[in-house]
């Protein structure tokens, strides 16, 4: 192994894929993080080829002409459309490693923990597809658990509620595995669906995706706060179809996002309802950690913590978490491995 090591930067390195719904981040064993890019793929119908991956994607959704499409290839977390997925993996590999022919990592995947085995099997597929040597799989609140710092080898109950693009996971962990978890298909995708659905509904105005996602991270809130601020909203009047703009207030926001964070809310209280007496105990001294983009989420921890009286921590990196979880199992691999879900490759 130590030749190889040597000749490691040559060679194909280990990497760790966070496969998230909004982004994808990509770590690679002794380099850290070196790729985050939104997971958007776009694709010329007519010819079927590749236009473009990542960020640039991203800028032309909603934008684009009848023959252009761009894709969002995962939903909820897991795989909707498997070729697009297997094209970006190897596009973000590509972009890592530039000898593609000799590149053959071992390759550590995230997912959410709710998913089935097919959905399972199809990450895996995708990640033998875009030429890995081997694909572990992680499952996403144990990343977040790790990236966050938590002592998930010892006896004592860690709680970490992980709010991605596609869902919210959330678990219980402790001596290195998962003692209650839940997993819900909520996320920053379906705030920003809330907003675009009230706002049609309150001011019959149309909005796209993105315009949604500056307006919750601009003024979408979970909990009152002091000194809200007003948001200028630009969209399409329902009614005459020209574009037309209002202002709206923090809390309508708010009112427009209930119904998801109480989903999250609820999610949180049903893990705790399933963990046995003496971890939740645990929990009433350390607390509950949040990660991913809906941590982001002003008031959100002010809004669990008035509801599960249990101390709220936010991670330092919330967006980073899974990935550098993911990074620190493929650096140390011998000592991770066990959290890690193998098997045979057919």
């Amino acid at each position: 192994m130590a030749g190889m090591k040597s000749r490691g930067s040559f060679f194909g390195r280990d990497m760790a894929i966070d496969l998230g719904t909004a982004n994808t981040l990509v770590y690679v064993r002794g380099k850290g993080i070196v790729l985050n890019e939104p997971s958007v793929v776009a694709v010329n119908q007519v010819t079927g080829a590749v236009l473009a991956v990542g960020a640039e994607a991203k800028r032309m959704i909603g934008r684009t002409p009848g023959s252009i499409v761009a894709i969002r290839p995962l939903k909820d977390g897991v795989i909707a459309d498997f070729d697009t997925t297997a094209l970006m993996i190897k596009y973000f590999i590509r972009q890592v490693h530039k000898h593609t022919y000799l590149a053959k990592p071992r390759i550590v995947i995230c997912v959410p923990s709710g998913i089935t085995g097919v959905e399972q099997r199809a990450v895996k597929d995708a990640g033998y597809e875009a030429g890995a040597r081997k694909v572990y799989i992680i499952e996403e609140p144990m990343a977040a658990a790790i990236g966050a710092n938590l002592p998930i080898h010892e006896p004592t109950g860690n709680m970490v509620v992980d709010i991605g693009g596609g869902t919210t996971e959330v678990a219980v962990i402790s001596m290195g595995g998962v003692v209650s978890a839940g997993s819900i298909r909520v996320g920053g995708d379906e705030l920003d669906q809330a907003i675009i659905t009230w706002i049609k509904r309150e001011y019959s105005m149309l909005l796209g995706e993105r315009t949604a996602e500056e307006i919750k991270m601009a003024v979408g809130s979970a909990y009152p706060l002091r000194d809200e601020p007003d948001a200028e909203i630009r969209g399409r009047d329902v009614a005459s179809g020209l574009p037309k703009t209002i202002v709206i207030s923090a809390e309508e926001i708010r009112k427009a996002l209930e119904e998801p964070v109480t989903a999250i809310v609820n999610a949180v209280k049903a893990t705790l309802d399933k963990t046995p007496p003496e971890l939740a105990a645990d929990l009433m001294d350390r607390g509950i950690v949040l990660t991913g983009g809906g941590a982001l989420l002003r008031g959100l921890d002010e809004r669990l913590r008035h509801e599960t009286n249990i101390p709220i921590n936010i991670a330092e990196r919330p967006l980073l978490a899974v990935v550098e979880g993911s990074g620190k199992c493929i650096e140390e691999f011998e000592a991770l491995e066990k959290v890690l879900i193998s098997e045979p490759r057919r």
